[in-house]
C-alpha cells in the first residue's frame, strides 16, 4: 500500500512524552503525519525554513503554506481536531508551563526554543515538503 500524501507534518520531539501525546491527539486527521523533529528530513526542512533547526513542536502545513510552531502550533492542532474551545485556550495558555514540566519530568535539559507563531513557509523550505511528507508517520486511525 502507498505512502498517503499528507498535506500537514507535525515535528515533535520523539523523546518527550508531551510532544509524543501531541502526535497520537492529531489521529483524527487523516491529512496530517508526524516526522520525529531529530530525523534528518526534519532537520533539513527546519534549517531551511529558520536558518536553523530550532528545538519546538512545529506544525507545518503545504495547503496553507504557514509553518506554526510552538503555542501556536498546539493551538492550530487543537483547532484542527475539533477540540473545544476551552481545550484549545489551556493547551495556548499553559504551553510553556506544560513543556517546563514535562522537561523536568522527563529529565531533558534541552531548552525549547521560543519560537510561538504562525510563520509563512519560505521557499527553500517548501522546496522540501514532498520529502519530508513522504517520511511522515501515519496517525490516523479510521473510524470503523
Amino acid at each position: 500500500m502507498a505512502q498517503p500524501q499528507f498535506t500537514g507534518v507535525l515535528l515533535y520531539d520523539g523523546d518527550c512524552p508531551f510532544c509524543s501525546a501531541a502526535s497520537t491527539a492529531v489521529r483524527q486527521l487523516e491529512s496530517v503525519g508526524v516526522v520525529a523533529w531529530s530525523e534528518p528530513v526534519a532537520q533539513a526542512f527546519l534549517e531551511a525554513q529558520f536558518g536553523e533547526p530550532p528545538f519546538a513542536l512545529f506544525f507545518a502545513d503545504c495547503e496553507a503554506e504557514t509553518v506554526w510552531a510552538g503555542r501556536a502550533a498546539a493551538t492550530e492542532l487543537c483547532e484542527r481536531a475539533g477540540m473545544p474551545v476551552l481545550v484549545r485556550d489551556i493547551v495556548g495558555d499553559n504551553y510553556e508551563r506544560l513543556a517546563d514540566a514535562v522537561q523536568v519530568v522527563s529529565g531533558t535539559d534541552r531548552e525549547i526554543d521560543p519560537y510561538h507563531d504562525a510563520y509563512p513557509m519560505a521557499g527553500d523550505a517548501a522546496a522540501l515538503f514532498d520529502e519530508l511528507a513522504a517520511s511522515a508517520g501515519r496517525t490516523h486511525v479510521p473510524n470503523t
